[in-house]
């Protein structure tokens, strides 16, 4: 099992905010540069993800 991040609190509001610009994203046009935008957040999220013990950002 991971253990938290020393930076912990700004990784957790970075994954959400993160998360919630996907979320807008998607909810936008589907133009090619709107979903290579979708596929950074979604690699930056991952990142951030992979930081933490696993499910730590599940609902």
């Amino acid at each position: 099992m991971k253990d938290i991040p020393k930076r912990f609190p700004e990784y957790s509001i970075m994954h959400k905010t993160i998360l919630n610009q996907i979320k807008k994203l998607e909810k936008e046009d589907k133009s090619l540069e709107i979903q290579n935008k979708i596929k950074i957040y979604t690699l930056e999220l991952k990142k951030i993800e992979d930081m933490f013990p696993k499910d730590f950002f599940e609902k």
